[in-house]
């Protein structure tokens, strides 16, 4: 339960900084001047594509809340043993940082009309999610080599299932980067595409949250760091 709270309130927290970039506070009526004259005027009607975007990760948020909440009730069960949570989860979770940070780095470049830097960040994000997926793979191929299967465990079967999950999200996404970097390469304009830079990103970030609020489920940590929060505010 701890973890579904922690989940909830980095995503309202995310979410109230991303409206408040969006101008939803901005009070048209009280500015002077010609419609679309006043600052920021013009960013208050989202594109479509951005709207459906921040209606799916909604969609995806709520599933990812169901199964924590299902694999917070199922582990308090008597026949729930804990696997080991394989090292390479963390190699994997570095990756996939990094892939963020190069999808953030290729919007930056975008806003700055670098056709260059925004072809390296695209390609180098990709490239490793890519890595991660396959990182992820070979987790599972360790966690089989040592006798931790699918049916097991109720452990086993949740731990398959929350990374199989994220890893389609993250499939998906490469669907989307691909078409992205395919434009690009082919010479679009930025000022064409840095919707789509941008939806990637944001894509990318969301991805990474949810992955790190996995990894502290699986690992126990979130529980570890919600237990000192109450400790400091009492």
């Amino acid at each position: 339960m701890s973890a579904i709270i922690l989940f909830l309130t980095v995503l309202a927290v995310i979410a109230g900084w991303w409206l408040s970039q969006q101008r939803l506070t901005a009070k048209p009526w009280l500015e002077e001047g010609p419609a679309g004259d006043f600052p920021g005027g013009d960013a208050m009607t989202w594109p479509a594509a951005k709207v459906g975007l921040g209606v799916f990760l909604a969609v995806a948020s709520a599933l990812f809340v169901l199964f924590i909440s299902a694999y917070s009730m199922r582990m308090s069960v008597v026949d729930w043993r804990p696997l080991p949570v394989p090292r390479l989860l963390w190699l994997n979770t570095g990756v996939l940082v990094l892939s963020s940070v190069a999808l953030q780095w290729s919007y930056v470049a975008a806003r700055r009309h670098d056709t260059e830097g925004v072809i390296i960040g695209l390609l180098a994000g990709g490239a490793s999610a890519v890595i991660f997926l396959a990182g992820q793979l070979l987790a599972w191929q360790r966690l089989g080599a040592a006798g931790y299967f699918v049916a097991s465990n109720p452990a086993n079967s949740f731990f398959y299932l929350l990374t199989a999950v994220h890893g389609l999200h993250l499939a998906g996404g490469l669907v989307a980067l691909g078409r992205t970097s395919a434009k690009m390469w082919r010479g679009a304009e930025i000022a064409d595409m840095r919707l789509s830079v941008e939806l990637c990103a944001i894509y990318w970030h969301f991805l990474l949250l949810v992955w790190l609020v996995l990894l502290g489920l699986l690992t126990g940590w979130t529980d570890d760091f919600v237990n000192i929060c109450r400790q400091l505010l009492s």
